[in-house]
């Protein structure tokens, strides 16, 4: 006797739903994949730039697989090395996190921290992301060793920019770079990232983990031709044909990954300031996510190559 189609479509039903937390869970957080995208970004004549950003890698220890993906990328030769934030969620990656950057501080590069790096994660409402408390901290968070991961970066020469700037001849581009400490837990200070900035950079290169919007505009109103961010990790979990459903921050969900132009005000959105004042912005979908929540869906983890080529 066949069963009632009631029961056959729950069955299905449920069928599809145990598949899809699989493919969540156990398959698409390890497909890494590498993004590129070609950028004209940099001054006639220029010599292009390879810059690769790494970000949200959520570092716990155990994940031999994803250190050792990372370590790979050194492979690319990257011109520059952009870190963008929350390497850590574990109390005890910080020596994991350095061994896949490793072949990497080799190469010339720039930090800036995410709330990750300096708060362990902790069980959240997952609600909470489709409300404006998506920013809303535990009462009680656990500090991380930031300073250790700091001083295991800066050692090989890379440069923390925590509201900071420094200019860098980068083959033969002098690039202002611009960061601020992480806006999603409000450390940023454009003010005292801004102050005293060097005049006659070939590009201004802002840095931020978090994109929010007060920190896109201001950056871009200052000059920044290239905005690189994380934070967002892509939207994490995606339906496809539609996109990311939340961003975790005020931008808005188109921008969730990827590339797009940003011109100051208004949202972002091309207003009367001519198209060379808007600035490209990229966001990476990231590497990992929250020990509490490792599950992502229509949504790869992700580093990207940015190759920055001359204005026609």
């Amino acid at each position: 006797m066949s069963s009632h189609p009631l029961v056959r479509t729950l069955g299905g039903a449920a069928a599809l739903g145990g598949a899809t937390l699989a493919w969540g869970t156990l398959v698409e957080p390890r497909l890494f994949t590498l993004r590129r995208y070609a950028l004209p970004a940099l001054p006639a004549g220029a010599d292009p730039l390879r810059v690769l950003q790494v970000s949200d890698i959520h570092m716990v220890p155990g994940q031999d697989r994803k250190v050792a993906w990372i370590r790979d990328l050194a492979a690319l030769r990257p011109d520059l090395v952009v870190n963008t934030g929350d390497n850590l969620s574990h109390l005890e990656a910080v020596p994991h996190a350095l061994e896949a950057l490793a072949p990497l501080l080799e190469r010339p590069g720039v930090f800036v921290m995410g709330s990750n790096d300096y708060y362990a994660p902790r069980p959240k409402n997952p609600a909470l992301y489709l409300t404006s408390r998506y920013a809303e901290a535990p009462p009680h968070r656990v500090e991380l060793p930031t300073a250790e991961l700091a001083a295991g970066l800066s050692a090989h020469g890379w440069q923390h920019l925590p509201n900071a700037r420094t200019r860098m001849r980068v083959r033969d581009v002098e690039v202002d770079v611009v960061g601020v400490d992480d806006p999603h837990i409000g450390r940023d200070d454009y003010a005292a990232a801004s102050a005293a900035a060097p005049a006659g950079g070939d590009l201004t290169l802002g840095v931020a983990h978090a994109p929010y919007q007060r920190v896109l505009d201001a950056m871009t109103a200052d000059g920044a031709g290239l905005v690189l961010a994380g934070h967002t990790h892509g939207g994490q979990l995606c339906v496809p044909g539609y996109g990311a459903l939340v961003t975790n921050c005020d931008l808005d969900r188109r921008r969730a990954k990827g590339v797009s132009r940003w011109w100051p005000g208004a949202g972002g959105q091309p207003s009367s300031a001519a198209p060379d004042e808007a600035a490209w912005l990229h966001v990476s979908a990231g590497l990992g996510a929250s020990r509490f929540a490792p599950v992502r869906f229509a949504c790869r983890p992700e580093a990207t190559l940015l190759t920055l080529l001359p204005r026609s």
